[in-house]
């Protein structure tokens, strides 16, 4: 069942993705080669919880950590552990964020110093393909139009997208209907209208599709060993122009991106 937002849920909404805004803000002034994603697992929690918040993903499914740090060819649901970063590395960090009743949750995708121009492409690209999706999530678009503007921009720079991990509705739930995928076609799925929440969240991988599970359970793997890239934003459909409750800005303003 899709639960569509009134403008009070979605000013609640909104607040949560801040949180997790902030807590991805306060992450990145952190991220440096020699730090552990456990320590930067420690850090998040603490700052969520200092600020009224109760990590989403901690517990979800049985998840073990506040943060999914997944490095290198980890595409997604990497657990925190003792790994200390290395410069040339990069870290996808995604965060979840449970405040007033309802979640939050972006992520952002880290180069932990310097990284190879091609890796660089792949960030790049990715977050890109990140707002194409988002120009498209629009009242009276379909669901195929976000997918399809992912997929096109990917795959024009010689990327390809993960077909087994989308996007997904978000409210008093962490994963809602629907499910938002990265690929498609235009003018196919469900229609959009206004008050839909969703967190549109690209997986592109510099080498081929195909991924596989760790024997964690949790972390999803590219089958070549190559890196991936990932990022997400919680929008709401709006007419015209989608409207963006998560934020990169903490992230950039003191990164200077």
């Amino acid at each position: 069942m899709i639960f569509y937002k009134t403008e009070e849920e979605i000013a609640l909404l909104e607040q949560s993705n801040i949180l997790v805004a902030r807590t991805l803000g306060e992450i990145s002034r952190r991220i440096c080669p020699g730090i552990s994603t456990l320590m930067l697992d420690q850090i998040a929690e603490e700052y969520i919880r200092d600020n009224g918040g109760e990590p989403g993903f901690l517990g979800y499914d049985g998840f073990p950590n506040t943060l999914c740090m997944s490095v290198g060819k980890q595409v997604v649901h990497g657990i925190p552990s003792s790994y200390e970063l290395k410069e040339g590395d990069i870290l996808s960090c995604d965060c979840g964020v449970l405040l007033n009743g309802f979640y939050g949750d972006s992520a952002y995708t880290f180069s932990v110093g310097e990284v190879n121009p091609e890796i660089k492409s792949l960030l790049k690209v990715t977050k890109e393909a990140l707002y194409k999706g988002i120009t498209n999530a629009v009242e009276g678009n379909h669901l195929g139009d976000i997918g399809y503007a992912i997929q096109e921009h990917a795959e024009k720079y010689g990327f390809s997208v993960v077909r087994e991990m989308v996007g997904h509705g978000i409210g008093k739930d962490l994963h809602e209907d629907p499910q938002v995928p990265n690929f498609g076609r235009q003018d196919r799925g469900l229609k959009l209208r206004n008050g839909l929440v969703i967190a549109i969240e690209p997986m592109i991988n510099l080498g081929k599709k195909d991924v596989y599970q760790d024997e964690d359970g949790w972390a999803i793997i590219t089958a070549d060993g190559l890196p991936s890239a990932h990022f997400e934003h919680t929008i709401v459909v709006r007419n015209g122009q989608a409207q963006i409750l998560s934020s990169f800005e903490f992230i950039e303003e003191y990164n200077n991106i």
